[in-house]
């Protein structure tokens, strides 16, 4: 079969569809991975996977329709070329633009995949009238996309009640596939101290990924252990949450934290660390970096929030913190620092828990099944 796959940007092909890509080719598929931003590098390292790399215009967090028209119609225009038996569109944008150009195009199969339901469907949503006139409108373009594929992914049960009873799709064309999984094979754990005393979290910096409140939770840890380190991998954007640079380099330059910006070996760095922290308050599906942190053997403190909570059971590989809570999320950072070999037993815990929910395997499968059907 020739099979597209439409996401929103090269890394994320390389960082969460390699495995898919790999299984497709070995069994004989065509593939070709449309992104809006391949450069030389990552253009060959998506054909080294056996895919054709694709490019075509997306505006990742405009607004502007005149853009996101010619989005789809540029799709279209490059699917009726080459003709796809079928299609796989992952996060928002591409969920919306490219199934309805899939759709246009003829494609005979259409496989969504949110992975997480993002802004549209934030609490704070309605913050302002344009932020509620931007929730509504990505809110209707997805129900609208959805009622034109032929199955919905998502990866918590949060998401998949928001999709059956506000999007209205049918119940027997959604499934929840529980994360899209980690390559478990290629992420050893790593031993950890007796007493924890490096932390880390990754993420895109925005607001919602709750680093301001890592940041006062690392000055208040700190307070009392002056020996602990915290580190911030992940680079500001374009989103328009982003923080800022200055803001960011201030904490450095106070001492609170290591920035190192976006790392190209995540795994390395989080090995570095005792602790995997997320107080993310964001639309989550199920956070790729908690799986991996998992994976790698280390505790993890998130929050009790769509998607973050399917990663930890609380007390045997991790704590669940009230959103936006700091002095919560401080009070479990300091029970790894102070309890010895806490976060080795959690850490331990966590592996076993990524090897039963959270294989590759398992989902790339599933997924192939549905782009065969």
């Amino acid at each position: 079969m020739r099979i597209a796959l439409i996401g929103n940007s090269a890394q994320s092909v390389l960082a969460f569809r390699a495995s898919l890509i790999r299984r497709l080719v070995e069994r004989g598929h065509q593939v070709q991975a449309f992104a809006p931003d391949y450069d030389a590098q990552s253009g060959a390292a998506v054909a080294g996977l056996g895919a054709e790399p694709v490019g075509y215009r997306l505006q990742r967090s405009g607004t502007n329709p005149a853009v996101d028209l010619a989005t789809v119609v540029e799709l279209r225009a490059r699917l009726m070329e080459w003709r796809p038996e079928a299609v796989l569109c992952y996060f928002i944008k591409p969920s919306i633009y490219g199934t309805l150009a899939a759709f246009l195009a003829r494609v005979p199969r259409r496989i969504v995949m949110l992975e997480g339901l993002g802004y549209g469907f934030a609490e704070d949503a309605g913050a302002s009238i344009r932020h509620r006139m931007i929730a509504a409108a990505m809110r209707g373009l997805l129900r609208f996309a959805l009622a034109r594929a032929d199955r919905t992914l998502v990866l918590n049960e949060d998401d998949l009640s928001v999709v059956v009873t506000d999007l209205k799709v049918a119940q027997e064309k959604t499934t929840n596939i529980g994360g899209i999984g980690v390559e478990l094979d290629t992420l050893t754990p790593k031993p950890v101290g007796d007493r924890a005393t490096v932390f880390a979290l990754a993420a895109r910096l925005i607001e919602e990924k709750g680093v301001r409140q890592y940041v006062e939770a690392a000055r208040q840890v700190r307070r009392r252990h002056p020996d602990t380190a915290f580190l911030l991998l992940g680079e500001v954007d374009d989103n328009p949450g982003s923080l800022q640079a200055a803001e960011v380099r201030s904490w450095v330059d106070e001492g609170l934290i290591e920035w190192p910006g976006r790392v190209s070996d995540v795994q390395a760095w989080l090995t570095r660390s005792d602790v995997f922290v997320l107080p993310s308050y964001y639309r989550e599906g199920v956070p790729r970096s908690i799986q991996e942190a998992m994976a790698l053997g280390r505790a993890i403190v998130t929050t009790d929030h769509v998607g973050c909570r399917d990663t930890v059971v609380p007390g045997v590989n991790g704590y669940l913190v009230p959103i936006k809570d700091v002095q919560s999320l401080t009070d479990a950072m300091l029970h790894m620092v102070e309890e010895p070999g806490l976060a080795q037993r959690m850490g331990r815990a966590s592996r076993v828990l990524a090897e039963e929910r959270f294989d590759s395997r398992r989902v790339d499968h599933l997924i192939i099944d549905l782009l065969e059907e």
